[in-house]
C-alpha cells in the first residue's frame, strides 16, 4: 500500500493542509511546534481510527473550529482506497471508506494499515504490560476483524463481571455465566497473541542483528494462560478464574485473564524490561516494529506505511544509517528537525 495524499482541515493547528507523498521515504522536516507530528498523527488516525497521543477525539479539532476533517488516499493492488473522517465537537466521529459510511470501526481495520514508532515506543519494552498488550492488539486488529470483534466482546464481558463484583451481588452462581464467556473469548485472544509473538520472534532477531551487527540476540515469549489450542487455553483460563475467585470477591475486580498478560523480552538471557540499558531497549523496540511491518505485509498482502515520529534524534549517525537502510522497500513517513543524512537515501523532504 502506498499513501499518496493527505488532506486535513481544522485539524490540530492546521486550518487546511494537503500533502502528497512519494512511494518511498518521506520526511516532515522543520523546527519544533510546526505541526510535523500532527500530520503524521492524521495518517495514523486514518489507519486505526484513533490518535496515539490522546484518547479524546475532540482535542484534535482546531480551537476555533466546530469539526476537523481527515482524508487519506492510498493506492493498493486492488486500486485506490480512500478514508475520510469527520471529528465533531457535538457528535461521534464519522468514518467513510471509499465514500461509503461505516457503522463499525472493525470495517476500517486493514484499509490503510500503519505501524508507528514514536518517543513513547520504548514503552513496549520498559513500561507496564498494558503497553505490550496494546502493541499486540493494534497489529492483530489490523489483520483480523475476528480478533477485533473478540477483543471488543472480551472487554465488554470483563466490564460486566467487574461491575457485578463491585455491586456486592457476586457469588459463585452469579459469576459462573460471566466466567464461561470470559474464558471463551479470552482463549481466542490468547491463542492469537501467542501465535503472533511466535511469528514475531525470527524477524525481530533478524532486524535486530542488522541494526547491531549481531552482537546480541533478542528472545520474545508470550506470558499468559498455557496452551496452544483454544480449548486448552480456555480450560487454563477457567481454572485461573476459579483459583482467583476469593481474591476477586474481596478486592472486587478480575485478577486473571488476557487483560493481565505480557510479553517477556530477553537479550542474551537477560530480561531487558527491567535490566536493559536504554540503548538496548530502543534497539529491540525498533527491531520489533520493523518485524511488525514484515508480518503485516505477509498477512495483508500489502505493506503498511511506517510512521517514525522524532526517532532519528535519539540515534547516533551509524544507527540512523542502519535504520534508513532497513526501511528499503517500505513507504515511510518520518518527522525530524533536520535532514542530516537523508539525501543519500533519497528521502522526499517536506518542509514545515
Amino acid at each position: 500500500m502506498i499513501v499518496k495524499k493527505l488532506d486535513v482541515k481544522d485539524y490540530r493547528n492546521a486550518a487546511a493542509r494537503t500533502v502528497e507523498f512519494s512511494d518511498g521515504r518521506n520526511a516532515f522536516v522543520g523546527p519544533n511546534a510546526r505541526g510535523k507530528t500532527n500530520l503524521l498523527e492524521a495518517v495514523y488516525f486514518a489507519g486505526v481510527g484513533k490518535s496515539f497521543r490522546t484518547p479524546r477525539d475532540r482535542e484534535l479539532i482546531k480551537s476555533d473550529a466546530e469539526r476537523a476533517y481527515i482524508s487519506v488516499a492510498a493506492d493498493k493492488e486492488c486500486g485506490r482506497e480512500t478514508v475520510k473522517i469527520v471529528i465533531d465537537r457535538t457528535a461521534n466521529k464519522r468514518v467513510a471508506v471509499n465514500d461509503v459510511p461505516i457503522s463499525r470501526m472493525s470495517e476500517l481495520m486493514g484499509v490503510c494499515p500503519v505501524v508507528l514508532f514514536c518517543p513513547d515506543g520504548l514503552k513496549i519494552i520498559k513500561e507496564a504490560p498494558a503497553d505490550r498488550r496494546r502493541f499486540m492488539d493494534i497489529a492483530l486488529c489490523q489483520v483480523s476483524k475476528a480478533y477485533f470483534a473478540a477483543l471488543s466482546r472480551y472487554d465488554k464481558i470483563l466490564q460486566s463481571r467487574n461491575r457485578l463484583l463491585k455491586s456486592g451481588g457476586a457469588n459463585d452462581n452469579t459469576l459462573a455465566p460471566w466466567d464461561e464467556l470470559l474464558a471463551t473469548e479470552g482463549a481466542r485472544i490468547v491463542k492469537s497473541r501467542r501465535g503472533y509473538v511466535k511469528r514475531l520472534q525470527i524477524p525481530t532477531a533478524e532486524r535486530h542483528a542488522f541494526l547491531t551487527g549481531g552482537a546480541e540476540t533478542p528472545e520474545l515469549e508470550y506470558e499468559g494462560a498455557e496452551g496452544d489450542g483454544a480449548e486448552e487455553i480456555k480450560a487454563a483460563l477457567s481454572a485461573a478464574l476459579k483459583r482467583d475467585r476469593e481474591s476477586d470477591l474481596r478486592l472486587k475486580y478480575t485478577h486473571s485473564g488476557p487483560h493481565k498478560d505480557d510479553i517477556k523480552i530477553k537479550v542474551n538471557g537477560v530480561d531487558i524490561r527491567t535490566y536493559g540499558s536504554q540503548g538496548q531497549q530502543r534497539t529491540v523496540a525498533l527491531a520489533m516494529k520493523l518485524a511488525e511491518m514484515q508480518l503485516l505485509t505477509d498477512v495483508l498482502g500489502t505493506s503498511p506505511v511506517l510512521l517514525l515520529d522524532d526517532v532519528f534524534s535519539e540515534l547516533d549517525s551509524t544507527r540512523r544509517e542502519k535504520l534508513l537502510a532497513a526501511l528499503d522497500g517500505f513507504q515511510t513517513v518520518i518527522t525530524a528537525t533536520d535532514d542530516d543524512g537523508f539525501a543519500q537515501f533519497g528521502v522526499n523532504i517536506i518542509k514545515m
